[in-house]
């Protein structure tokens, strides 16, 4: 059994929506689950979304899953069944800017405190990934790993995952370059080849490491949109 909060408990078995049903059965539901994506990348925006979903069997997401367990194609797919059948759910994109600004942790943090006061209704209970948000005035639970636990923070993955996807493809066409729209931002030998040898774009996050060296070794930053 994994205590969930207060007498509720959550078998291992229970599945993807054990935690919402559980919670829901003490009177603490809705529940919403947050996530983020682009927490790793060196270029782009962080996207945080929130999401809270129906606990009924019949308005279960198919394939829904951490979505960086999913293929782009069932990914696209999962999204589209999430936001039709999502009791409500929010996105927030932060630019880079603000990233460096700001530091991010502290923007991660906000962003899912902005992206939960945006549901259309107040959750029960905050189910959060990997670490936890004081301040929301509800209840919550911090989880590990918690985009292969949770039905919601799942959800808010795929949200978050596809919306940031899109907006690297088109961030691609402006910097066609760095080839965004193959990597998404992350750091890969192509990329790091092509940030040593452009210098940074106006996307890239200076305070990350790699990107600070390259624009030392450049001597530049791209502020024209290359085709």
């Amino acid at each position: 059994m994994i205590t969930a909060a207060r007498a509720a408990a959550v078998r291992r078995d229970a599945g993807l929506y054990g935690y919402e049903r559980a919670l829901e059965r003490i009177g603490l539901a809705p529940v919403a689950g947050a996530d983020e994506a682009g927490r790793g990348a060196c270029a782009g925006p962080l996207v945080v979304a929130a999401a809270v979903l129906a606990t009924s069997r019949r308005a279960e997401v198919p394939d829904l899953a951490d979505s960086k367990l999913l293929t782009p194609l069932v990914r696209e797919q999962v999204y589209d069944a999430v936001v039709t059948r999502a009791v409500a759910w929010s996105v927030v994109i932060v630019p880079p800017d603000e990233v460096d600004r700001r530091g991010l942790h502290v923007t991660n943090v906000e962003a899912m405190r902005r992206a939960l006061a945006r549901l259309e209704l107040t959750p029960g209970y905050v189910l959060t990934d990997g670490f936890p948000i004081a301040g929301l005035g509800v209840p919550g639970l911090a989880m590990w790993k918690g985009d292969r636990v949770a039905a919601c923070i799942a959800a808010a993955s795929v949200i978050a995952k596809v919306t940031r996807d899109r907006i690297m493809v088109e961030l691609h066409e402006k910097w066609p370059g760095y080839d965004f729209a193959s990597h998404k931002g992350y750091v890969t030998p192509e990329h790091q080849q092509a940030l040593h040898r452009h210098g940074p774009s106006p996307i890239h996050r200076r305070s990350y490491v790699n990107v600070a060296r390259a624009m030392g070794e450049n001597g530049h930053v791209v502020l024209e949109e290359t085709g």
